[in-house]
């Protein structure tokens, strides 16, 4: 371990009072990790201190264990900081695979598939995702590169670029960094995934929650921005309108209209969409919607004034839609709002987490910062609890005789335990209970986080129309039964054109073909979701069937698409290849894959619909793998999968 990533440190020595108070804080099963790498007695693996298993999506802080056991590992902890600290602070040797899966396989109370150590190895070993070398002893002066997009996959694109010396710009309608986080600023907004887990590989911060709030996190994607001089690659107020590429040429012309109304038109080698899936807002058609005499929007575009002390005070709310989005905003504004109307077409299956509020204290801070592997085997926990261990739960069995309710014995208990849960917190009102009740099997639709919503629909100014909207008027909204509710502000939370992959940009391939014509309007298919025949040098992050249905940090998702890319790319600065283009047959396979995988997921159950699926009920947005299996996945390009030809100039 080197001082440079024990920031903070007295080089004399480390307090030991302040250590003390600062382990007392940590997370025990994490601290348990600790010792064994610390002090390499196996004994911290014996049953008087194995953990229990986290309940739902919790980290399980105290591991469940008692209090005299957690003094004993905390002090234990503390000696062998102290001792490293007196041998110098040597310099950390990453653990082995074989140690981490041990270790995550006792301390998560569970276990832990051993085909996830070289996974989660990489995590506990502090390595990031996509590494980041000089440029290779290539010229790269043939290739250069367009970027549409600068959110996260935009950012992580180009430092990859960077890395290997290739030209690009990056082209970015908004006037900043930060993709959908800076174009969501609705009150609430925030992750459903843990501030630590939801981050860029080897790029911390010390977050102040436990679920990172969207201030901080376009904070945190300014400050990347900053870290790799972005800004200097991008042209901000500039929306890609098309992408034609020239066979001949090997190159794509790409034409952006400016924010003064100009076109731009740029010609570049690669392109590399990074536009994002929740990108375009999706507002239902209704009858009356220029009538209505006070505010109407979207969720995205929610009004800067609104924001301001006393702006909701008084205001008759009413929320379309109760997805994500609508649970973040509602108990945000309810103590403000005279009332609050929130039209639901069906129910959400909504899981505690004591740590969604929950802060995260300057003690947590200072183990993440001076306790070495503390923040690496936290983050390593994490990615088991909230990415792949439920995702076997998520399987149809064939002899399960429930048709609706769930899906197999597991998915069953699932089912009773958020059941369990709705009823303790709605108490004794009956009518909610039951128009908060799903009749679909949990995980059906993206598992949401209660952050205070069934508190919120306790409240006597709150109403839960379980209708969908028909008709707009000039003092409110009619729902399906007919009944008109007066509002003075109309919120869409609506979600987004999720099955309208690169809309609304005319992108055309090899053969004069957009997208649109070879795959239909809401049908995509790529291969790994990154790239597609017939549009060579082209590759899509964020593309069909790579959005996470069952758990996890998108970020994870990104950087293993941007380390296929950066493969990608190595390959044609080492062959000298002009035109990259994957086989139809290749992508074919894989797309049988993903649908034969789907077929037997809860994704694909008829008893409701979801954003994940296209109209014709085919699953386009998420994911049907693992995580871990994605990530072997794309651990490298095959270039037997592709079609290859020399650089003509």
């Amino acid at each position: 371990m080197t001082a440079s990533i024990t920031p903070g440190l007295d080089p004399a020595g480390l307090d030991a009072d302040r250590l003390r108070s600062a382990v007392r804080a940590g997370n025990i099963p994490t601290l348990i990790a600790i010792l064994v790498e610390m002090t390499g007695d196996n004994r911290w693996l014996s049953e008087r201190y194995r953990p229990t298993r986290s309940r739902g999506m919790d980290d399980n802080s105290s591991g469940g264990l008692d209090a005299d056991v957690q003094r004993e590992i905390c002090d234990a902890v503390t000696d062998a900081v102290l001792a490293w600290n007196a041998a110098g602070r040597p310099e950390r040797v990453p653990p082995s695979a074989d140690l981490v899966a041990a270790v995550l396989d006792f301390t998560a109370g569970e276990p832990v598939p051993y085909e996830f150590s070289p996974m989660m190895a990489e995590i506990v070993g502090g390595h990031t995702t996509v590494d980041t070398p000089s440029a290779p002893d290539t010229t790269t002066a043939g290739l250069s590169a367009v970027v549409i997009g600068a959110g996260v996959a935009g950012m992580l694109m180009s430092v990859q670029l960077s890395a290997v010396g290739i030209r690009h710009v990056i082209l970015e309608k908004n006037d900043e960094v930060g993709g959908s986080w800076w174009e969501n600023r609705y009150p609430g907004a925030g992750v459903d995934t843990p501030s630590y887990l939801y981050c860029i590989s080897g790029f911390d911060h010390d977050w102040s929650t436990h679920f990172g709030k969207r201030d901080e996190v376009q904070q945190y994607l300014a400050a990347y921005a900053d870290r790799h001089s972005i800004r200097d690659r991008v042209r901000f107020g500039v929306e890609v309108e098309s992408a034609i590429y020239d066979a001949d040429a090997q190159q794509w012309t790409v034409t952006a209209r400016q924010g003064d109304g100009g076109t731009e038109v740029l010609q570049a080698n690669l392109v590399i969409s990074a536009v994002g899936l929740l990108n375009r807002p999706k507002t239902p058609d209704l009858p009356g919607m220029d009538t209505f005499g006070g505010e109407i929007f979207h969720s995205a575009h929610w009004p800067a004034h609104l924001d301001e002390p006393g702006a909701l005070r008084g205001k008759r709310v009413a929320i379309v839609g109760s997805g994500a989005s609508a649970m973040q905003i509602g108990p945000a504004i309810v103590d403000e709002v005279a009332s609050l109307a929130v039209f639901q077409r069906s129910p959400q299956w909504i899981a505690p987490n004591d740590d969604y509020f929950s802060p995260v204290g300057d003690d947590v801070h200072w183990l993440m910062n001076h306790v070495p592997g503390y923040r690496e085997w936290y983050r390593a926990r994490l990615s088991w609890i909230f990415n792949d261990k439920v995702h076997s739960t998520l399987q149809r069995d064939p002899d399960w005789e429930e048709p609706t309710a769930s899906i197999n014995g597991a998915n069953h208990g699932h089912r009773r335990f958020y059941e369990r849960y709705l009823r303790e917190q709605l108490g004794d009102r009956d009518d909610l209970i039951a128009l908060s009740t799903p009749d679909y099997p949990p995980f059906g639709k993206r598992m949401l986080l209660d952050n205070g919503w069934y508190a919120m629909l306790r409240r006597p100014h709150v109403s839960l129309v379980p209708h969908a909207v028909t008709e707009i008027t000039p003092t409110g909204l009619v729902d399906a039964a007919g009944v008109e509710h007066d509002a003075d502000i109309i919120v869409f939370a609506t979600g987004f054109h999720s099955d309208r992959f690169l809309y609304p940009m005319e992108v055309r391939g090899r053969s004069g073909r957009s997208t649109v014509q070879v795959w239909g309007e809401n049908d995509a298919h790529a291969y790994l979701g990154i790239t597609a025949p017939d549009f060579p040098n082209l590759f899509i992050l964020t593309g069909p069937n790579t959005a996470l249905g069952h758990g996890g940090s998108f970020i994870s998702i990104l950087e293993c698409q941007v380390r296929y890319v950066r493969s990608a790319i190595d390959l044609m600065l080492r062959n000298k290849i002009g035109a990259l283009e994957v086989r139809s047959d290749v992508t074919d396979e894989y797309n049988r894959a993903v649908d034969a995988a789907h077929a037997q997921m809860v994704w694909t159950h008829p008893a409701m619909t979801n954003w994940y699926r296209n109209s014709d009920g085919r699953v386009v947005a998420v994911l049907p793998w693992r995580i871990i299996d994605y990530w072997k996945m794309t651990r490298a390009i095959d270039e037997d999968d592709f079609c290859a030809e020399p650089r003509n100039c």
